[in-house]
């Protein structure tokens, strides 16, 4: 799981010192987990996010930014708590989640919001 820096932030999620509209960089949709080493609802999310990496390998990206070593880009989003998580679609505005969800929110905003996997009921 990749940790971003503002510079690879910029080249791989949103470059908003050149846009002011939200642009994704990205090749595939991304999950990004801004948190900090001293908070205890972080380090429970750590081991979830380490699972959906694996699980949504390929499909979709997560990456980690730690708000007190990138404070700039805490703040460029807005960041007042942690753990908060960014969900960023390939097409349309990304949405943040605030706190640590359990692993099925996680699961379903993913599948509803990034890969946009709508579930069709059958009609017989």
């Amino acid at each position: 799981m990749e940790h971003l820096t503002k510079q690879t932030f910029l080249e791989k999620v949103f470059n908003y010192e050149k846009n002011k509209e939200w642009k994704f960089e990205g090749k595939l949709p991304c999950l990004i987990d801004f948190y900090a080493d001293w908070c205890a609802p972080c380090k429970m999310v750590a081991p979830i996010l380490e699972e959906l990496n694996e699980e949504y390998k390929g499909k979709i990206n997560i990456y980690k930014v730690n708000t007190e070593q990138e404070q700039e880009l805490a703040a460029a989003f807005g960041i007042r708590s942690i753990p908060s998580l960014l969900f960023c679609p390939i097409d349309g505005q990304p949405q943040m989640a605030m706190g640590a969800l359990p692993k099925e929110s996680m699961k379903k905003t993913i599948d509803d919001i990034l890969l946009k996997n709508k579930v069709v009921e059958a009609t017989k």
